[in-house]
């Protein structure tokens, strides 16, 4: 089976006015044990907001450390799971099945096999 992250982007405006924070909360909760039930879940978290950010950077040998994220933009990465699922149409129904993806943006990437790894 392969691996793959669902990466959720969400706006950083916030969640539109008509989501209450503790309902969506609970349909997160419902859908972690979802793919744990499923025997899915390898892992994920939820992410600090951007102002929690450092970027470091090595330009011509001088290493940089800039408050903020990578770059500014209209979302943001708020969170993630790593799942492993047989092939990558169950890793996008899972993904269409996100609580905020009627409002935000998951990316779906395989995660690279690399010889000699686990």
């Amino acid at each position: 089976m392969a691996k793959y992250t669902l990466l959720i982007y969400a706006p950083a405006e916030g969640p539109p006015a008509d989501v209450d924070p503790a309902v969506q909360a609970q349909r997160f909760m419902t859908f972690t044990e979802r793919l744990q039930r499923d025997g899915v879940l390898l892992g994920g978290e939820r992410l600090e907001e951007t102002v929690a950010a450092t970027t470091v950077r090595r330009r011509d040998g001088e290493l940089g450390l800039t408050d903020g994220p990578f770059a500014e933009t209209k979302e943001y990465l708020a969170g993630y799971y790593l799942l492993e699922c047989a092939d990558l149409d169950k890793a996008l129904a899972y993904a269409a099945d996100i609580p905020n993806v009627d409002y935000a943006s998951i990316e779906v990437r395989p995660v690279m096999h690399v010889a000699g790894s686990a």
